[in-house]
């Protein structure tokens, strides 16, 4: 019930959102903003039902996913924190406060590289192969169960479609291309001045 209840409110904010923009700037479209919303709204529960499932362990949505990268490289399920922050999408500092954690609870140990003892290598322990084996079951078992209401032919149109977007966003023009109607930088740069010396 909480969680049904959570995800209509969650709807309702996002159109609650493409109505305000609506008032406040009729001169431009927010259709985007559904899009995107429920996306961003859709990661969140995402996350909040995994660390549901992962709280007998005490693992959370960003320690577990530590755990799976190194579980599937394979035995003996190691990786180098550069390795590691790639396959995540991590900053360096951000993949160091979840490696101490799991070290802390002897789920991975950081041993020097044999050929570099200048480099570390990011490891599970048995315990952590213990529980990761433990755990990824449980969490696809319950990733599969919120699926199941699109059936098989509406998850595979998901997949098809979030792919045509992600291979969009990848096309983007990098930075040092405009993007289709952007500023100039004089235009960018002249409203800055007028806001900043107003």
């Amino acid at each position: 019930m909480r969680r049904g209840a959570n995800s209509a409110a969650l709807r309702e904010q996002v159109d609650a959102i493409f109505s305000q923009w609506q008032t406040e700037r009729p001169d431009i479209d927010p259709g985007p903003v559904h899009v995107y919303g429920l996306i961003g709204r859709i990661q969140m529960q995402c996350t909040a039902f995994i660390d549901e499932v992962l709280e007998p362990f005490a693992l959370t949505r960003g320690t577990y996913d530590v755990l799976t990268a190194l579980r599937r490289a394979g035995a003996p399920y190691g990786l180098s924190p550069k390795q590691i922050a790639q396959s995540l999408l991590l900053s360096g500092a951000g993949l160091t406060s979840r490696l101490n954690k799991l070290e802390a609870q002897n789920y991975l140990a950081r041993l020097p590289e044999p050929n570099d003892r200048r480099t570390l290598r990011v490891q599970l322990t048995a315990a952590g192969e213990a529980v990761i084996n433990e755990a990824i079951p449980l969490v696809f078992n319950v990733q599969r169960h919120l699926l199941l209401p699109l059936g098989a032919d509406g998850q595979q149109r998901l997949v098809q479609e979030l792919t045509r977007f992600s291979e969009a966003i990848d096309s983007w023009p990098v930075k040092e291309s405009k993007p289709i109607g952007a500023p100039d930088d004089l235009s960018i740069r002249s409203r800055r001045n007028r806001f900043v010396h107003s």
